[in-house]
């Protein structure tokens, strides 16, 4: 990675601006990014990915917006339609909170939607998550980030409605390096349903968000991420989750967009009785790659994993999957599931699924499956054989891979949008062409 341009330097820190602690904060940053980032492709989580195709220098710095407060984006208010209702909606443009719609149910139950900018002083559990992760791509978040979002559910507040994040890039982000924060904490008992939805034009970019989560003891967290960026995009993003005593996340992730997405997923057990729940479905068409990189960590003993992510890829794409249960020394009488499918559409398309398991204690319950392939046979001929034309049959059968873990998104209108963008996506493909 070349970081001697002039975006990455000191100066470039300090025109961000902001508090004495987000300058020195990003400053600490700064000097670690040289620590971490030397030839990283040479590292085993980097091992299938495209980093070596990266050059951050052929990317330009993207400009806060400025002026009167922007509108949401015609593609943007098509995922909102799906929802029905909603208790907040946040719009993110270019990593900036640039305006927040309450309701009023949620204006008295106390939870807060603020920027970065409103906290003169450190933030509780600021960046915790991310510098476990020691990748350079989300030091460069914590150096270069212009703003954070920051959503407080107070203890005892259980709040129904989905709170939406858009998070979008506006046209001025092409040819761009781009950052986006988001950190969510729940205090004691609280419950929320947060949906994330990150979209960008068609326009050469590349955009690293974090989004960093704290459920409380008791608490109870239903969290889903939409990933559908302009085709000629890089994502290089960050999901991170610390869940304490007694406290439940049931997280989901859709990766659609992109030519090149790579999330680190992460869930931290700290607290017994805690439990994870990941799910994630990607589609690759033409020669987009989606990549994931899971890492399931119990720390201490009586806690649950569950995690589930499967995927298609069809004409040239390629889908990555690399995953590690980790039991700590302590974490007896713990339980963690990992299962990773995979189909393969076309003869140019290629799956890898590596998972792993990394157990320093007695007494605990581990599995993991991972599976690659083409449609069945079987299933098809199945099909066919009651009248169902040949290019139908494969279609339902792909649909039906994918409806078992679309009952797994926390929030029907999430669900119904990501299954007909796989719908719409499937048909734009040259597999579908072939089929048909």
């Amino acid at each position: 990675m070349n970081l001697s341009d002039k975006q990455f330097s000191v100066e470039a820190v300090e025109a961000l601006g902001g508090s004495t602690w987000i300058a020195q904060y990003r400053k600490t940053a700064l000097a670690r990014l040289g620590e971490v980032s030397a030839a990283i492709s040479s590292v085993e989580d980097w091992r299938y990915s495209r980093i070596d195709e990266l050059d951050l220098t052929t990317y330009g710095s993207v400009s806060p917006p400025t002026g009167k407060t922007p509108e949401i984006s015609a593609h943007a208010r098509a995922f909102l339609a799906d929802f029905g209702s909603y208790g907040a909606l946040a719009h993110v443009l270019d990593g900036v909170l640039v305006s927040v719609e309450l309701g009023d149910e949620i204006r008295q139950s106390g939870i807060t939607i603020r920027s970065i900018a409103d906290f003169d002083a450190p933030i509780d559990r600021f960046g915790s998550l991310l510098c476990l992760v020691d990748e350079p791509f989300g030091v460069l978040n914590d150096a270069f980030a212009p703003e954070a979002t920051v959503i407080d559910v107070p203890a005892n507040v259980a709040f129904d409605l989905p709170i939406v994040v858009i998070s979008e890039l506006s046209e001025g982000a092409a040819d761009g390096l781009s950052y986006a924060r988001l950190l969510v904490r729940l205090g004691v008992f609280a419950e929320a349903s947060i949906v994330v939805f990150e979209t960008s034009p068609d326009a050469r970019l590349l955009h690293v968000p974090v989004i960093e989560t704290f459920v409380g003891d008791s608490a109870h967290l239903r969290f889903d991420l939409v990933q559908q960026l302009g085709d000629r995009s890089w994502l290089l993003g960050y999901q991170l989750a610390e869940v304490g005593r007694d406290a439940t996340i049931s997280a989901f992730a859709a990766s659609l967009g992109a030519d090149y997405s790579r999330l680190y997923s992460r869930a931290a057990l700290v607290g017994e009785g805690g439990e994870s729940r990941l799910f994630a479905a990607y589609l690759g068409i033409a020669t987009q790659v989606q990549e994931f990189r899971t890492f399931q960590d119990h720390i201490v003993g009586r806690t649950k994993s569950e995690l589930v992510f499967k995927g298609a890829v069809a004409d040239q794409a390629r889908s990555v999957y690399s995953g590690l249960i980790h039991m700590r020394k302590g974490a007896r009488r713990s339980d963690a599931s990992q299962t990773n499918r995979n189909l393969v559409l076309s003869e140019g398309a290629h799956a890898d699924s590596v998972p792993n398991l990394d157990i320093e204690e007695n007494d605990v319950h581990c599995s993991h499956a991972s599976a690659v392939g083409p449609i069945d046979p079987e299933q098809r001929f199945y099909l066919e054989s009651r009248g169902i034309p040949p290019e139908v049959a494969e279609r339902l059968i792909l649909l039906g891979f994918f409806d078992d873990l679309l009952s797994k998104v926390n929030n029907p209108g999430c669900a119904t949008f990501i299954r007909r963008d796989v719908e719409f996506r499937l048909g734009e493909s040259t597999y579908a062409q072939i089929a048909s």
